[in-house]
């Protein structure tokens, strides 16, 4: 058992994400790293200052565009859009560990009379036409989903056929988002775009149990510090219950997968992968290391278990896009600001694609942060990357960076 003072835990951290020191991400490269070591990174399509997956990797990879996450989607087919916590971003080699969740699609398909055809219908115009969007296939009506047929989302309702189909065999496996024009969606054939070898491949985990530890490990490396609690960050890992998870950790533990790391003033073990202990071993060795300014994404792999963010920074993050304007604490898409080793506040940021102006609506700083000119000038030289990120001219600030 390793024991960290918490300041050294919060160093693990963040060092573990290319968050603080220099930039250990660079590049196309860098990106499809990262994505490969956190498993998979989340993806949501609201675009006030770029979108989640974007802001995750934006914060991390020296050089990064969004067209970067772009050709490594669409042109390059390194990664893949697909569920793993909620809508995901995941590397295209891990596609057949995901084989269950597809034929359970397949299995709850089947409950639905006229869907098969309308299936057989739309992948021969794929065939014939390629890529296509729901507005473009040709099916009519509606078909009424539940929640318990399609594991991309937990909705239900009634939705138009075109896009219901598109829906299901996305689900299935059998089509892949091809690209995306905003937020809407363009399906093609899975068989044109995964290689065969990943794509027919059986599912390397076909016991339930297995499979459950795999997804375990995989967040706790996303994550970076885990611990055995219920939390976001089992979100969409079908099934797994407190046992189940507590066994998953003492099996990973004794198979030398995982480290136990006690920090000092919490009662809970963290648990992070064997594979990082160079990461604590630098931590060690006392380093001091270059503090970084940086705004990161709502829901970045790194703020999934938000009461873990709170016991180890004192920063109670809430993400308030869905809460009604008159009870938000801050505002409707507030990303918190990281500086150094700690954080320093949040900041709301929005980008005005007609004028290529990214608009600083405010900054809340944290009661503990000294505004220092020091600080003024990292936030600023962050916010100016920022806009360039959004592909913005001009930044309007709105709010002042340093009070007297």
């Amino acid at each position: 058992m390793i024991t960290l003072s918490n300041r050294q835990a919060r160093q693990f951290l963040l060092l573990r994400h290319g968050l603080l020191g220099g930039y250990r991400f660079a590049g196309k490269q860098g990106a499809l790293d990262f994505v490969r070591k956190a498993g998979c990174i989340q993806f949501d399509p609201v675009d006030v200052c770029g979108r989640n997956a974007e802001l995750t990797l934006q914060s991390r990879v020296k050089g990064f565009t969004k067209n970067t996450l772009y050709e490594l989607l669409y042109v390059d087919r390194k990664l893949v859009d697909y569920p793993d916590k909620n809508l995901s971003i995941i590397p295209t080699e891990d596609w057949p560990y995901f084989e269950r969740y597809r034929q359970a699609a397949i299995a709850g398909g089947r409950r639905f009379e006229g869907l098969a055809e309308m299936a057989d219908q739309a992948k021969a115009y794929i065939r014939e036409h390629g890529p296509v969007s729901s507005d473009d296939l040709p099916i009519t009506g509606g078909i009424r989903w539940h929640s318990s047929i399609h594991w991309s989302g937990d909705w239900s309702g009634t939705t138009k056929a075109a896009r219901s189909v598109l829906e299901h065999l996305y689900s299935t496996g059998e089509l892949v988002i091809h690209h995306k024009n905003g937020s809407r969606k363009f399906y093609d054939l899975a068989e044109r775009h995964i290689p065969p070898e990943i794509l027919y491949a059986p599912d390397p985990l076909p016991d339930e149990f297995q499979h459950k530890k795999w997804r375990i490990l995989r967040r706790i490396g996303a994550v970076g510090l885990l611990w055995d609690r219920p939390s976001d960050a089992w979100l969409n890992i079908w099934g797994l219950n407190a046992r189940e998870r507590t066994e998953a950790f003492r099996q990973l533990a004794r198979e030398g997968k995982i480290l136990g790391i006690r920090v000092e003033g919490l009662k809970d073990v963290l648990y992070c992968r064997s594979e990082d202990m160079p990461v604590i071993e630098t931590v060690l060795q006392n380093e001091k290391f270059k503090p970084r300014c940086e705004l990161i994404a709502p829901l970045d792999c790194m703020m999934w278990d938000r009461k873990l963010i709170r016991a180890l920074f004192g920063f109670d993050y809430t993400w308030e896009i869905y809460t009604p304007a008159d009870k938000r604490k801050y505002g409707h898409y507030v990303l918190p600001l990281l500086y150094g080793e700690n954080f320093a506040g949040r900041v709301e940021a929005a980008a005005d694609k007609k004028t290529c102006t990214l608009i600083l609506k405010n900054i809340w700083y944290e009661d503990n942060v000294k505004q220092t000119k020091k600080l003024a000038d990292a936030i600023w030289k962050c916010i100016n990357r920022f806009a360039e990120f959004n592909e913005c001219t001009t930044v309007k600030s709105e709010c002042v960076l340093m009070k007297d």
